[in-house]
């Protein structure tokens, strides 16, 4: 009886990690950059105008704040078009 209960305990967590992980790719393939910017951005900061810094600077800004800020690539990615297409 102890074994069918982990079982399914097991069961249901590989279950629910696998609809959480559906909804994530989901909802990353709606999401745009202005929206992934101001979801994360300006949690921990003031996140400054694209104008202020350049193309490349901002290829180096993204790759730091992915790391910093734990983003998936796919997150930096579309939050730094979204920079270099409004400056």
């Amino acid at each position: 009886m102890k074994k069918i209960h982990i079982v399914s305990i097991f069961i249901s967590l590989v279950l629910a990690i696998t609809l959480l992980n559906s909804c994530s790719s989901t909802r990353m393939a709606t999401i745009t950059g202005a929206q992934l910017w101001g979801e994360n951005c300006v949690r921990c900061h003031n996140a400054p105008p694209s104008t202020d810094f350049s193309d490349r600077e901002w290829e180096a800004v993204g790759t730091h704040m992915r790391l910093t800020g734990h983003l998936s690539k796919e997150e930096r990615d579309k939050i730094v078009e979204f920079l270099k297409s409004s400056n």
